[in-house]
């Protein structure tokens, strides 16, 4: 970790492995997705050790508070040490993977194109 006191949101978010790309960090922030101790903000703004920052990200969402800075993209194992994620927000995040587990064993996605195998059975049952 460095030590400067504060960062720009967009390449803290992308230091911490939030996202692959600053400009996707910029993107999520510009389209509300990101709020800072509360509220919406801006690529721009400065991030210090101790600032919240609620992350919503495809359908989840995580509740933050800054533990570290980092100017560069370091090892995941690295990047988990630059936040401390709130209990609450952890045990929803994980409810929210039980139930798409559960969605999906469910509800198997359907095949996309049909192999030689399938060809043959529709041929077969169109000629009855």
């Amino acid at each position: 970790m460095n030590t400067k006191t504060s960062i720009r949101l967009d390449k803290w978010l992308w230091a911490a492995r939030f996202y692959k790309y600053r400009r996707l960090a910029t993107d999520a922030i510009n389209g509300g997705k990101i709020h800072v101790n509360g509220q919406r903000s801006k690529p721009g703004k400065d991030v210090k050790i101790g600032t919240t920052i609620k992350i919503s990200k495809d359908q989840f969402t995580w509740e933050i508070t800054v533990a570290g800075i980092n100017t560069q993209r370091r090892p995941a194992k690295e990047a988990v040490l630059l936040y401390n994620e709130t209990q609450e927000s952890y045990a929803r995040r994980q409810e929210m993977v039980a139930r798409l587990c559960e969605e999906k064993r469910l509800y198997p996605a359907t095949r996309g194109k049909p192999n030689k195998k399938d060809r043959r059975l529709i041929h077969r049952f169109k000629e009855r």
